[in-house]
């Protein structure tokens, strides 16, 4: 861990020397996702090794410029962060989609919400040969993925989509626009948490970037929402924060496990506001057809994708009992660590990157957007693993439908790929180990 210090931006001011760093990295990076914009733009998908390159190249001197400014102890040019951060997401909003088709679902649940009150009542495959679905959502409609599942997106996701089609029918541009303003709102409530040389990271990260500006994946409502409620809690505003943490885990259930941990000095009062808000979000939904719920025992029951320790363990065990092993190895962690965190009475932020790397390492389905979870925590509290599983993860893209290798299934990874990516994680994990040990070994200049 390279900083903890959380809430502090530093004083003074950044030399020039700095200032020219600064925006000598983030001049690049805008190009490097130009590039990627540019690539974005013709009909099917651009080669994967350009995209690899582009993450190199927008990436890397990034987690340079941190390092510069953490061994300089200067303070970071907060202008120059959010112009930058804001510029390469201009380049998504333009660019659009990358590697992903899971946009055309929101846009039909857009359209669906907005026409007859909820996007869970019918399947997309009923639509199919439906006069009465416009002419701009056939295609839509063509492109969605599992049509003959319902939506397994949550009510306050939903809220978003519905915005989206309000703002302009079946254009994934609105979708991008409002996750972007949700997105650079988590930044600025980051930068409440953590100096802002932390925060670079987060708002500069190509994982952060690609998934949320260019492909509008809608996770980052859930995360800011829940960064919000962990503000709030931390100002005892303990109302606000119940309600902020009731519409994050009516975004994502993946907001649920750190409920106790932002909650844990609140009064039972408060823990029923949370419940309330939540029931009053599926409430209308349940009433009117359906939720989300059942597609999402669906992809638990069925899917993997990427999988860490669940493919490795179900090598040698079924895949249930596997399940169940690394359940109750999720349930220990979490519940050791929250019997520790309520042994700090100062109440620090949780260490979300851990909880939320434990459940990711257990999960049979690691999609890269699924990072987007840990990656505020990862800047609150910097580690060498986190920010090289942000980079790491993008491998998970090499499948047979992206390499068109058709003698994998159309997810199927190669076993190099997996091999690479989680080596390149575990040798991330091991680092700290490696250092001491070095430090150890050095002779003494005493």
């Amino acid at each position: 861990m390279l900083e903890t210090r959380a809430g502090a931006n530093g004083g003074g001011q950044p030399s020039v020397a700095t200032r020219r760093m600064v925006d000598a990295v983030g001049l690049s990076c805008t190009l490097g996702y130009a590039a990627l914009a540019f690539l974005a733009w013709p009909p099917g998908e651009p080669d994967l090794v350009a995209l690899f390159i582009l993450m190199a190249w927008t990436g890397l001197p990034v987690f340079g410029l941190f390092l510069y400014c953490h061994r300089r102890d200067e303070p970071f040019p907060l202008g120059h962060l959010l112009f930058w951060a804001v510029a390469f997401r201009i380049c998504g909003l333009v660019g659009g989609p990358l590697f992903e088709d899971d946009f055309y679902r929101y846009l039909w649940d857009g359209y669906r919400f907005a026409t007859t009150g909820t996007p869970y009542a019918a399947v997309p495959e009923t639509f199919f040969t439906d006069p009465t679905v416009p002419a701009a959502f056939h295609t839509v409609l063509d492109g969605i993925n599992h049509p003959g599942l319902p939506t397994i997106y949550a009510p306050t996701t939903q809220f978003v989509f519905l915005l989206g089609y309000w703002l302009w029918p079946g254009s994934i541009a609105a979708l991008q626009l409002l996750l972007i303003v949700i997105d650079l709102a988590t930044v600025a409530l980051l930068l409440r948490l953590a100096p802002a040389r932390n925060v670079m990271l987060y708002a500069w990260c190509p994982l952060v970037v690609k998934e949320i500006a260019f492909t509008a994946h809608p996770d980052g409502i859930g995360i800011g929402l829940l960064l919000a409620a962990i503000v709030l809690a931390r100002e005892q505003r303990w109302r606000s924060a119940a309600v902020c943490l009731g519409l994050a885990c009516g975004a994502k259930i993946f907001a649920l496990v750190l409920v106790p941990f932002v909650l844990v000095g609140a009064s039972i009062r408060h823990w029923v506001l949370f419940g309330a808000t939540l029931a009053a979000l599926y409430a209308p939904f349940a009433l009117g057809g359906g939720t989300d719920l059942y597609s999402l025992l669906v992809f638990a029951r069925e899917w993997e994708f990427n999988s860490a320790a669940f493919g490795l363990l179900t090598l040698a065990l079924p895949v249930f009992q596997a399940k169940l092993v690394l359940g109750l190895g999720c349930a220990l962690f979490w519940g050791w660590y929250y019997w520790q965190y309520r042994r700090d009475e100062r109440q620090p932020v949780p260490r979300g990157d851990w909880v939320y790397g434990v459940l990711l390492a257990a999960s049979p389905v690691i999609n890269p957007w699924y990072l987007l979870w840990l990656l505020p925590f990862a800047a609150i509290f910097p580690s060498v693993w986190a920010w090289t599983a942000s980079m790491a993860v993008l491998i998970s893209y090499v499948t047979g439908l992206n390499v068109n290798d058709y003698e994998l299934q159309a997810y199927q990874q190669p076993l190099w790929a997996r091999l690479l990516e989680f080596g390149l994680i575990g040798l991330a994990l091991a680092w700290p180990v490696f250092g001491r040990i070095c430090r150890q070994g050095a002779p003494s200049t005493e």
